[in-house]
């Protein structure tokens, strides 16, 4: 193999014309020159100088070798300062993936943040709801995803083992109703109450979840409207066309007209989370945007 230390060597004697002043130039003694040449000539397995008297030349190896050498360490310096602006967080890029309530509240502050930070460091975003956000992070395809699960679901300790964990914040769901509903004005609602309204649904997670908090209070909810866009669920209830659970981190990122919030008991939390892989998470960039989704989420 060939260790870049020699091709600096090399190129030295190449150009200075001894191993004497090679040394000179590199900061080394002689002997520790002429070592150095010993190992890559072994390395290479052919002669790359002739020793004539005083006179040092190159042979044809020698030749194609130092041609080469300067594109090769080059190179080298160029991945070097690269690495170093990265793990120096003068530069690096970080995609990240979340849910759209997240992008619209806890997302915006965190990035703004890390950019003030670290100007260098690029951020790419998408939007996808858990699963499929968490399937992307396992695939390679970003490497930070806002992720969520809801308090006591099944499975929900092994779900993500594999993954590092930043919990952010707890989000407790809240019930929203029109604005002439009888129970608008209410401090609280037990969500038994509403068994005989319509509802209005939300994303597949979300929607399972409502399912198994209504079962748990003895009633089967009759969904008359699906959408996975919290904007449409908030306009379908200010229209009067049924009630709605959602978590409070979606109702803060839309102007509810037409529809009230009500605190919802027994409480119904999801957990938000910011999760990478081990090894990503030691990435400055990556390891950055953590940090500032802590803080984001810290000021909710």
């Amino acid at each position: 193999m060939i260790e870049a230390r020699h091709l600096r060597v090399l190129r030295a004697v190449a150009t200075t014309g001894s191993f004497s002043a090679a040394g000179r130039e590199l900061g080394c003694t002689q002997p520790a020159v002429s070592q150095q040449m010993k190992a890559l000539e072994t390395s290479v397995g052919t002669p790359l100088l002739i020793r004539t008297g005083r006179e040092m030349r190159l042979t044809q190896a020698g030749e194609a070798l130092v041609r080469h050498a300067s594109g090769i360490l080059a190179g080298l310096t160029a991945a070097e300062e690269e690495v170093a602006a990265i793990a120096g967080l003068r530069a690096g890029r970080v995609r990240l993936v979340s849910f759209p309530s997240g992008s619209s509240t806890l997302v915006p502050t965190a990035l703004a943040a890390l950019r003030a930070a670290h100007p260098g460091t690029r951020v790419s975003l998408e939007e996808a709801e858990p699963p499929a956000s968490v399937g992307l992070l396992r695939e390679g395809d970003c490497d930070v995803a806002l992720a969520f699960r809801y308090e006591g679901a099944a499975g929900a300790q092994e779900e993500w083992d594999d993954l590092v964990v930043r919990p952010l914040l707890s989000d407790r769901l809240v019930a929203l109703v029109p604005e002439r509903h009888r129970l608008a004005g209410a401090e609280s609602v037990d969500i038994g109450e509403l068994a005989g309204e319509p509802w209005i649904a939300g994303c597949p997670r979300c929607r399972g979840q409502l399912v198994e908090v209504c079962a748990a209070a003895g009633f089967t909810p009759r969904i008359d409207f699906a959408t996975d866009d919290y904007p449409a669920v908030v306009g379908l209830v200010g229209a009067g066309l049924g009630v709605a659970v959602l978590p409070q981190l979606a109702v803060e990122s839309v102007r509810p007209r037409g529809a009230r919030t009500v605190r919802l008991e027994p409480a119904v939390r999801r957990e938000i989370v910011a999760l990478t892989l081990p090894d990503l998470a030691q990435v400055p960039a990556v390891a950055a945007t953590l940090d500032q989704l802590a803080r984001a989420a810290r000021r909710q």
